[in-house]
């Protein structure tokens, strides 16, 4: 057993990192691997992404950037970092809802527990361990609101490849159905292999696949992912965009489910989804959802993920997806919700104004 003893700072630990590697599978990660705390070698790229495509309303990644471009400005005597995934779906597709009135789909992440919680909860325990067994080291644990390059990091410890869509394509068949985590740690840990080449190769499934063509190349246009427009989005929404959500709710995986390394195969059930994603909300009916309160939003007992969207976003997100829909569709129930919208001076503009353009388009198909 390594100790704090038998570290020497300036020498990997293969013991220890052997140990690592082991309890993270011991506690269920989908996959798991080390790279060293180096600097970014897309410096340049994220710079060019920010002046010319841009991060819309999530200003958030324009602040604490030399963090994002080195760990070691994040952590400082940062020497390795300690990377998982966990598995949240397996990519099989969702039932169909015909004949009823329309419901809105909740990306397949968002579905389960809060995937910070689930994570952290395994990988505190496993640095506090480390903490007191190696004192006078770091130890930071991260879940994606960390400002570091969760993929890269990923890519570089052995987790998998970036593909084109800009998403970490996982090895053993688990496709980008996973959620990353890290301990950026001042310890001296033995490298994972990375896993060398082109995931895609010719493949542009998934930028076929995109209803609003927000993908190029390893490159993402994030003022036209619906994932973004759902979930990071604040305002009103950009005319273009309002017959396009088809019927995402809150996220999209419409580049993941088009993706061949993301489809349920043989191969891909060996490494099962964490139960704790077992989905509680798989989507919701688009009346009910414009008729919440507060109060009965709160008594539904989303998880914090889904509460990145605010009451009036999901409404707005609502509307987006009714827009798209053929009126003849909509339930008496839905129909009375766009009236009562309508009528509400005390619900956002936007929301009323969306709501009377879409009853005066059903009624006059009546006529």
């Amino acid at each position: 057993m390594s100790n704090e003893n038998s570290v020497n700072h300036g020498e990997i630990n293969h013991a220890l990192t052997r140990e690592i590697l082991a309890t993270l599978a011991g506690a269920g990660f989908a996959l798991y691997g080390i790279c060293r705390a180096n600097e970014t070698s897309h410096r340049a790229h994220f710079a060019q992404w920010l002046a010319e495509v841009g991060c819309g309303e999530m200003t958030y990644l324009t602040e604490h950037v030399e963090q994002r471009m080195n760990p070691q400005e994040f952590v400082p005597t940062a020497r390795s970092i300690i990377c998982v995934a966990d598995r949240y779906a397996s990519g099989e597709p969702d039932q169909t809802h015909d004949n009823v009135s329309p419901r809105g789909r909740i990306a397949r992440y968002a579905r389960g527990r809060d995937y910070h919680r689930v994570i952290r909860e395994r990988l505190e325990p496993i640095a506090d361990d480390l903490r007191k067994r190696f004192p006078g080291n770091r130890f930071r644990v991260c879940v994606d609101t960390a400002p570091i390059l969760e993929r890269e990091h990923a890519q570089r410890a052995g987790l998998g490849r970036v593909g084109k869509h800009t998403l970490l394509i996982g090895e053993a068949s688990v496709g980008s159905w996973i959620v990353l985590g890290e301990i950026v740690t001042s310890l001296n840990l033995s490298p994972s292999e990375p896993v060398a080449g082109d995931p895609c190769a010719t493949c542009t499934r998934c930028i076929d696949a995109c209803p609003t063509q927000a993908i190029e190349p390893w490159k993402l246009h994030a003022e036209r992912c619906i994932s973004y427009l759902t979930i990071e989005h604040r305002s009103a929404p950009a005319q273009w965009f309002e017959n396009r959500a088809d019927d995402w709710l809150f996220g999209c995986d419409a580049c993941v489910e088009a993706c061949p390394h993301s489809q349920p195969r043989e191969s891909s059930l060996r490494v099962k989804p964490n139960a704790q994603y077992e989905a509680l909300h798989s989507d919701f009916d688009l009346a009910d959802v414009l008729a919440w309160t507060e109060s009965s939003q709160a008594a539904l007992k989303l998880s914090k993920v889904l509460l990145r969207a605010k009451l009036s976003m999901w409404k707005r997100n609502a509307l987006l997806i009714v827009s798209g829909t053929r009126p003849q569709s909509w339930s008496t129930q839905l129909v009375a919700v766009l009236r009562q919208l309508q009528a509400d001076t005390n619900e956002d503009v936007w929301l009323q104004e969306k709501s009377a353009q879409l009853l005066l388009q059903r009624d006059q198909l009546q006529l």
